[in-house]
């Protein structure tokens, strides 16, 4: 048996060899017939099987010289609000013998970053970083500190500029954040929880982002974030959003967190909206603002019963394509340039606009006198226009007539006598006599009866206080009663989430 053993092995072993010979040799002849690859193919060149062998395909993106070159550019911002003197009862005078006694409330003290974008000190930043402050310092990646003073700031953007003294320091390169694309990747740069200059890295994820946060500051915020998923927590307000170049795209300046620590998304303001900001704060201490002068509502907000009572077809409905114009201010550049009520203005010059956000900050980059293409649909129909931009100052209440009947507010109003508002409990207000079509009804819902008792936070009694404080600024909230209904109720022009949002 065990010399019958032998041959069978040997012969086992030699058919192993042979096939292992011949498997070899197949698979020559077949790569010799193919194009060389150094990858596992299915048979078509574009698909490869995942393997770890072979050359890298891509390499992964550098952050290094982009980290290296903006964290230069990036200071740590450190503010002081002095604590005011109170007059208030010692709490440990249990018998009330002491009186009224003279207490310093402690200074407070916040924090943020900034971004230096010229050689001779300018620094770009968040206004809530700034705000109220009675000292700010900034201090370098290299730890020297200097003070520096506040220029000029606008809440509207949540935006402010600094100047600290000296020449040669190393100011970021603007970007064109109007270029970024969805996927794309960039770096959050800032201080953020006092920790020394921190990088983060993460993904454009969207774009034109309305959050509602600068209503915190002003009635008329502007607001059209990039959305990163770049980690930033407090601190890195003010901070820089830059590309893989280092270049600059974008302030940092609010989280989405129900922690108020990031949680997964953060939204900086573009650079593009931000230079021209920045620019007018150094040349003139204030914003020139110009305004289109409409109302505005985005149908992606709209119900499909608010639009049908706005008149809005099913059609565009579905589409959504273009903010809907809800109304024109009387003498704007929207009313002599022809764009009327129901238009849908589609894009400013050239840049697609699909919510009221992203055109008000497309047209809160230019300044008014400036002239700009307005594409818009009517009836179906594609059209362009040129239309010069105004102030926006009191635009709304330069438009009304000059009595007590108001055309474009669409209402008559008279004010209370001493006896009416001494019934209604109120010192007194402007009472709305009537209301037909018009703005008041259209975007804020006001009914007849309702007493106005203050504009934008102002107290009106008397017709003439009233028509100043509708001159005074740019956006209208009117507050008030409704006699008998008890609580009061705020209406404003400028309504994030509603279907109206903004007079532009």
């Amino acid at each position: 048996m065990k010399k019958l053993a032998i041959p069978i092995v040997a012969a086992a072993v030699c058919t192993s060899v042979a096939t292992a010979w011949a498997y070899d040799k197949l698979q020559d002849q077949q790569q010799s017939k193919s194009p060389v690859v150094n990858q596992q193919t299915t048979g078509d060149a574009n698909l490869h099987y995942a393997s770890n062998s072979g050359p890298v395909v891509g390499q992964p993106v550098d952050f290094t010289a982009a980290a290296e070159q903006s964290v230069k550019s990036v200071v740590h911002i450190r503010t002081t609000k002095q604590g005011k003197t109170v007059m208030a009862r010692d709490p440990f005078d249990f018998w009330g013998d002491g009186g009224m006694q003279q207490f310093k409330m402690p200074d407070a003290k916040g924090g943020g970053s900034g971004v230096i974008i010229s050689e001779d000190g300018y620094i770009l930043t968040n206004n809530h970083v700034v705000s109220g402050a009675d000292e700010v310092q900034v201090t370098f990646n290299n730890r020297n500190t200097q003070t520096a003073k506040v220029i000029g700031t606008d809440p509207e953007t949540d935006l402010a500029i600094l100047k600290i003294e000296g020449k040669g320091f190393p100011a970021i390169t603007f970007g064109n954040s109007d270029e970024i694309k969805l996927g794309q990747w960039v770096l959050a740069v800032g201080y953020p929880l006092n920790l020394d200059a921190t990088v983060t890295a993460g993904i454009v994820s969207a774009k034109g982002r309305s959050i509602g946060i600068n209503q915190r500051q002003s009635r008329s915020a502007i607001e059209s974030f990039i959305q990163t998923d770049a980690a930033v927590n407090p601190g890195n307000s003010g901070g820089a959003l830059v590309n893989t170049q280092g270049q600059l795209i974008g302030i940092n300046s609010a989280i989405a967190s129900p922690t108020g620590t990031y949680a997964g998304y953060s939204y900086a303001i573009p650079s593009n909206l931000a230079r021209k900001i920045a620019s007018d704060l150094i040349k003139f201490g204030s914003v020139q603002r110009g305004f289109l002068g409409v109302s505005l509502g985005d149908l992606n907000n709209m119900t499909e019963a608010q639009a049908k009572e706005l008149g809005i077809t099913k059609s565009d409905y579905d589409n959504a394509n273009g903010v809907y114009v809800g109304d024109v201010v009387e003498g704007s550049g929207a009313a002599q340039a022809g764009i009327k009520k129901g238009d849908f203005i589609t894009a400013i010059n050239g840049t697609p606009v699909n919510s009221s956000s992203v055109l008000t900050e497309q047209v809160a980059r230019y300044n008014p006198g400036d002239r700009v293409q307005v594409d818009y649909r009517r009836n179906g129909k594609s059209y362009k226009t040129q239309a010069e931009l105004k102030s926006g100052k009191g635009a709304l209440a330069k438009a009304l007539s000059s009595g007590t009947s108001y055309d474009d507010l669409g209402a008559s109003f008279k004010a209370l006598s001493k006896q009416d508002a001494a019934r209604m409990g109120i010192s007194g207000g402007i009472l709305v006599d009537a209301v037909s079509d018009g703005a008041l009804k259209n975007f804020t819902g006001i009914k007849k009866g309702f007493v106005i008792t203050s504009v934008n936070g102002q107290k009106v009694t008397t017709l003439e206080e009233f028509q100043s404080a509708l001159s005074a600024d740019d956006m209208i909230q009117l507050g008030g009663v409704y006699p008998g209904s008890g609580g009061t109720y705020y209406y404003s022009f400028n309504n994030i989430g509603k279907p109206q949002k903004s007079i532009d």
